[in-house]
């Protein structure tokens, strides 16, 4: 499906297709394991002229942002909340976050030069801000919203570099129960990881690239793997590096909610599914989104419980933090 539209979203708000056209088109950029990349450069000399232009666009204001690990649900969520009638929906605009900070590209998407998985506060600019308010002041300004929603799930380690950006923003952390999702990231590597050139692109970027930088940068210098980071810098197993990430992810994540709960709404996938209009409405709340039947709707025809993956055989050194992590999120093991 481009841009995520079936017709029954066409059917639901017909404009809303062509807003997520014009954002697939306009404003997202192709990741590396796409065959649309050659639009890339046209995205980004658009995005350029944008943030370097002085033109008065929409203000930014509550900014919605959906975090966690990629697989997890976060696309179903993000394609959901584009149905609200206030809001203007981008997935994964990594050409505009690449536009914003030169290292953030941790897959290999636009640079092979250096990239920081995690950025802080200190490293946001009055530069940055201003190209950050102006692209994205754009997009809200071309799609008529009110609202901005953006789903870049590793965004989770950049929670303060946001903030730094957009103060008033809001976080929306999604999880989910890891053995589906780490099935789920292993599954999609499998399934569309591509050779080009002689090189490797995947769920872990090109030529590894995301696996090397979450080793180095996260791995390394987190205390749970702090005895072990040797034996994990050398898994090669899709499962074994997807239970590393989903880890450090929700990790992350818990920190965060104890830190800045006032910011970061949690939701799990599983109620999410099951109990569609009682966790929207949380979350519409928390995001202060208007009442919208016709987008509570599309949520209650869109989302729908998923069966459960069974365990696999993860790898015994890292076995211990898993279900360690599973525990402080509530799901059995």
């Amino acid at each position: 499906m481009i841009a995520q539209i079936n017709p029954n979203y066409i059917k639901t708000r017909p404009m809303k297709a062509l807003t997520r056209l014009m954002s697939y088109a306009f404003f997202e950029g192709r990741p590396v394991t796409t065959k649309g990349r050659w639009i890339n450069p046209l995205v980004l000399s658009l995005l350029k002229t944008i943030s370097r232009n002085n033109s008065k666009y929409k203000p930014v204001e509550k900014p919605i942002f959906i975090l966690g690990t990629g697989r997890s649900g976060t696309t179903i969520l993000g394609i959901v909340l584009s149905m609200h009638r206030e809001v203007g929906y981008l997935n994964e605009p990594k050409a505009i976050w690449h536009l914003i900070h030169p290292y953030e590209d941790i897959i290999g998407n636009y640079s092979q030069s250096d990239a920081k998985y995690r950025l802080t506060a200190e490293d946001a600019t009055d530069e940055m801000r201003q190209r950050a308010h102006q692209m994205f002041g754009a997009y809200l300004t071309a799609t008529y919203s009110k609202r901005l929603v953006d789903k870049y799930p590793e965004l989770i380690f950049r929670v303060d570099f946001v903030r730094s950006l957009f103060p008033d923003a809001r976080f929306i952390f999604l999880v989910r129960n890891g053995w589906d999702t780490c099935h789920s990231i292993a599954t999609w590597s499998k399934r569309l990881g591509v050779q080009i050139n002689g090189g490797k692109h995947d769920w872990w970027g090109v030529n590894d690239r995301k696996w090397r930088l979450l080793v180095e940068q996260l791995v390394e210098t987190d205390l749970m793997f702090s005895k072990i980071a040797d034996e994990v810098k050398h898994f090669e197993r899709h499962l074994d590096r997807a239970a590393v990430e989903w880890i450090l992810t929700m990790q992350e994540g818990l920190r965060l909610m104890q830190a800045s709960s006032d910011c970061i709404h949690l939701i799990r996938f599983e109620d999410l599914t099951l109990e569609p209009d009682k966790t929207v409405a949380a979350l519409c709340d928390f995001c202060e989104l208007s009442t919208d039947s016709k987008f509570s709707a599309y949520a209650r025809q869109t989302l729908h419980p998923v069966p459960a993956r069974k365990p696999f055989d993860i790898h015994p050194k890292i076995a211990p933090i898993f279900h360690d992590t599973m525990a402080k999120l509530r799901y059995d093991s």
